[in-house]
């Protein structure tokens, strides 16, 4: 069920496509949303943590993969053994698709797995155009000379 509808806000707005993409995608509940658990960090300013519980699965069944500004992590895992009898099953070791929305200049530096959890290291790279910056006020000899020009009638 949609609660928002922003189709006012699109006809008046320019170049806010991606934040109206956002916003609809972020609407609803979906179950597989909820596995596996995971923890984003803040660790400073510019460096964030994403860490997944992944207990049973091994580094050739994981698979991370940045397009555009998504973070994709993909776990596939094998077909289960058949002769397996469980009496109570509460590791989920099933395959998992997890899209993570990247901020524009957040870019994966490492990721490792420790002990059934994987860690995915983000940093924010600004580029120096984009930061603040100052403008120093310069002195100067009077004010700035007006120019005017006349239409030829």
């Amino acid at each position: 069920m949609r609660h928002f509808d922003f189709t006012p806000f699109q006809r008046s707005t320019i170049g806010f496509d991606r934040l109206f993409q956002l916003l609809d995608g972020a609407q609803g509940f979906d179950a597989e949303a909820t596995y596996p658990p995971y923890n984003i960090e803040r660790l400073s300013e510019n460096d964030y943590r994403i860490t997944m519980a992944l207990a049973g699965f091994s580094e050739p069944e994981l698979k991370l993969e940045v397009k555009d500004t998504v973070l994709l992590v993909r776990g596939e895992k094998a077909a289960d053994d058949k002769d397996r009898v469980y009496l109570h099953r509460g590791i989920a070791a099933r395959s998992f698709e997890r899209r993570f929305q990247l901020a524009d200049h957040v870019e994966v530096k490492s990721a490792a797995l420790n002990d059934g959890l994987l860690h995915i290291e983000l940093q924010r790279n600004v580029p120096e155009r984009l930061k603040p910056r100052t403008i120093p006020i310069g002195a100067s000899g009077g004010p700035t000379e007006i120019k005017r020009i006349e239409a030829a009638a």
